[in-house]
């Protein structure tokens, strides 16, 4: 089978292929671990076999994402997205087998809901103006709403986790007790509209010229040099008629503040931090994973159609793609 595209360093060919959507990927221990969309919990030894370590019943409702392997064992959340009976739980599959409910974060989002006071949609519409816009996108502007998706974790410093809710627009720490609380709420994601971006998504004319603040998606979130590293989709449409607007963080968890590092990427889905700090995204939609450079001068590492999570280790990335069909494995040398 052949390697995926190359760009500037050098990509293995796969060391496992035919995963369903493998969107978290963690390493540890020589051994991969990977969340798969039908409901798995996989892991991936250094021949490619592959063991299926925890699961979730299958359905368009259900998820199982984020995984951190650690001392205690592989920690994954899974979701419920059923109205009726909602559900995002924090769960701890030990190395013996067995499996422990560590958190439940829906529970937390209802009573606590961290985004509830950020407002979000379109900014001093007038009445009139706000009336014209397509119901789908709506003109009045609103704050956060319950909802919950855990989507990424990474093993905390203090033996707890830290997770990246993409429902719930922050990150969370989990203490190894089970206790939750908000380490960052992450900011809105504003857009002011032109008129071709008015054009492409059929907004009225009276919209040109103001700011739609769409909502911030965390999907990864990894621990670097004293601060956490987040990836940050921006709400919104992932295609040509906003840009490419995906972005990268760094959240001090104590303090609750965050500053940007840096933008411009097409499907911020996953990041890795390097041992120097070096930090690289995998861009699901710009088909290639990039090295965040200063002054938004970022530089394409490789080339790989649809590259959803990545992870460094030892001077190598390991990075899933290929996600929507073949789900595959490789790793990237770094130069």
């Amino acid at each position: 089978m052949s390697a995926p595209a190359q760009g500037r360093a050098v990509v293995s060919p796969p060391i496992v292929t035919g995963l369903a959507m493998p969107l978290q990927i963690d390493v540890s221990n020589g051994s991969l671990y990977v969340t798969q969309a039908i409901g798995l919990l996989t892991q991936v030894d250094k021949d490619g076999s592959t063991t299926d370590l925890a699961s979730e019943p299958p359905g368009d409702a259900r998820d199982l994402s984020g995984v951190a392997a650690g001392r205690k064992g592989i920690a994954y959340a899974t979701t419920f997205f059923d109205p009726a009976d909602r559900e995002a739980l924090l769960k701890l599959r030990k190395w013996d087998g067995s499996v422990k409910t560590i958190a439940d974060i829906w529970e937390y989002e209802q009573h606590v809901n961290p985004d509830g006071d950020q407002t979000y949609g379109f900014l001093n519409l007038s009445k009139r103006c706000a009336a014209k816009v397509p119901a789908e996108v709506g003109g009045e502007p609103y704050t956060g709403i319950v909802d919950s998706h855990p989507y990424a974790i990474a093993n905390a410093w203090d033996g707890g986790w830290y997770v990246a809710d993409a429902g719930m627009n922050a990150i969370l720490h989990v203490s190894k007790w089970g206790k939750i609380s908000t380490a960052a709420v992450m900011p809105p994601q504003p857009v002011r509209v032109t008129a071709a971006v008015a054009k492409a998504n059929k907004l009225p004319a009276c919209t040109v010229g103001k700011t739609y603040a769409f909502e911030p998606v965390p999907t990864d979130v990894e621990t670097g040099h004293g601060k956490l590293v987040v990836s940050l989709l921006p709400g919104g449409p992932e295609d040509p008629s906003l840009g490419a607007r995906g972005s990268v963080y760094a959240v001090n968890p104590w303090k609750g503040t965050f500053k940007r590092l840096g933008a411009g990427f097409l499907g911020a889905t996953n990041v890795a931090v390097g041992d120097n700090g070096e930090i690289y995204v995998a861009e699901l939609f710009g088909n290639k994973v990039s090295k965040l450079g200063f002054n938004g001068r970022n530089r394409t590492v490789a080339k790989l159609t649809n590259p959803a999570s990545i992870e460094y280790r030892k001077g190598k990335l390991y990075v899933s793609y290929n996600v929507f069909a073949n789900g595959s494995i490789a790793t990237i040398k770094l130069h």
